[in-house]
């Protein structure tokens, strides 16, 4: 299943201003996180998790940062 992470791509920059800032505060290498915002590998809990508090987002965001399907 692809997943569409145009919004969580756009809160990444808007709080971090790079994927790369942002995946070394969620942990993780740049490439790991190109992976998942390409639905390469899943976000694991943890990470959606910790990605909602570092983005200082609500949990209700969860569901359109993180399980949009791409539409084709």
């Amino acid at each position: 299943m692809v997943f569409d992470y145009r919004k969580l791509r756009g809160q990444i920059i808007e709080h971090f201003g790079t994927q790369k800032a942002f995946a070394e505060a969620l942990g993780v290498s740049t490439r790991t996180l190109s992976l998942k915002l390409n639905s390469r590998i899943p976000f694991n809990q943890d990470e959606i998790a910790k990605a909602i508090n570092l983005l200082q987002a609500e949990p209700h965001d969860i569901k359109a940062y993180f399980f949009t399907t791409m539409v084709q």
